[in-house]
């Protein structure tokens, strides 16, 4: 049941991280007894995170940007040259359990699967960060921010809208197919919703497992490197291209004027004119919109695909239904 596995960082600036984390990724990469890679992308550090790799752990591959490019791009960087069946995508401020791996290899046993996160608790281990994701429409928008999971300790069929981008152990072929993050989202957000909900509309399943566990130090990746107003405009206006690549029918004919009336307006008027920078920010990757749902067609069309979003809602939410949860 085991698999090869290819483990895949972004690193920007974070050599106080990696010296405290990634002790915990080799110790479970070693405890699978399996062929493994580790391969640290690095977004043009201006710290020591290079010297100290190669320094330290020079059996880690070790790729970096000319610039700074973003999360999607960097981790599409590990993804092309991923060896092995099994790709584990990571954040650099994410520490593993030995036995982390342990419960997610029987999710592979199904040619439909891409995909199954762990259990993400915070730092001090004092609550769930990230568990499970149910998928739901208010208004235009689509949302993912409820989380649950299942009473069932044996329980192997927990769907999840989106795995984290923070620690999502996926099929390397699938990945590859689907062509990693999609970097139009770069710097960062929303890319790993993005990914997951193509690969559902591809009618590869996302699942989520309680029983593996790893802690996560909130924000350390971020928070100190990127100001929060420019934080504030790149989600939102990553938010809005999210939704123009995946909503359809009716609900995108009506999506710029609902951006504009119920997303827009309303923020302006409380005073928060930064979502101003974010719509004019938007409005330049019309084109880019355009490609990206015209490559999920492609490849809906190449694999005999009729999904659509409301059949992933549809059946996520069936799913719960049929069997013992915790929300949180």
């Amino acid at each position: 049941m085991k698999k090869s596995l290819s483990i895949i960082i972004p690193n920007y600036n974070g050599k106080s991280l990696l010296e405290a984390y990634l002790p915990s990724v080799l110790a479970a990469a070693t405890h699978i007894n399996m062929p493994f890679e580790v391969i640290v992308a690095d977004d043009a550090s201006r710290d020591d995170s290079v010297t100290f790799l190669q320094e330290n752990y020079p059996e880690i591959i070790v790729l970096i940007n000319a610039e700074n490019k973003g999360f999607s791009y960097t981790c599409n960087r590990g993804i092309e040259v991923a060896r092995y069946e099994l790709t584990f995508l990571l954040n650099s401020d994410v520490r593993l359990t030995e036995n982390y791996f342990d419960q997610q290899w029987q999710y592979f046993q199904n040619e439909d699967t891409f995909g199954v996160m762990g259990r993400i608790m915070t730092a001090d281990g004092s609550r769930i960060e990230d568990a499970a994701r149910i998928l739901f429409r208010k208004g235009c928008r689509l949302k993912a921010n409820k989380f649950y999971y299942s009473k069932d300790p044996k329980d192997n069929s927990t769907y999840t809208a989106y795995l984290s981008g923070a620690n999502a152990l996926v099929d390397t072929k699938k990945l590859k197919e689907l062509g990693g993050f999609d970097e139009i989202y770069s710097p960062f957000s929303s890319e790993d919703a993005d990914l997951s909900l193509r690969a559902w509309l591809l009618g590869w399943k996302c699942y989520y497992e309680h029983q593996s566990v790893c802690f996560h130090q909130v924000g350390a990746s971020t928070k100190t490197q990127v100001k929060l107003r420019f934080m504030k405009k790149i989600y939102f206006r990553n938010r809005f291209i999210f939704h123009s690549i995946h909503l359809t029918g009716f609900r995108a004919r009506i999506w710029p004027y609902y951006l504009l009336l119920i997303e827009i307006l309303p923020k302006v008027l409380l005073g928060k004119s930064w979502i101003i920078n974010s719509y004019k920010d938007y409005l330049r990757y019309s084109r880019q919109i355009e490609v990206s749902k015209n490559n999920i067609l492609s490849l809906k069309t190449k694999y005999h695909s009729k999904l659509e979003v409301q059949n992933i809602i549809d059946l996520i939410n069936k799913s719960v239904t049929e069997k013992p949860v915790t929300y949180l």
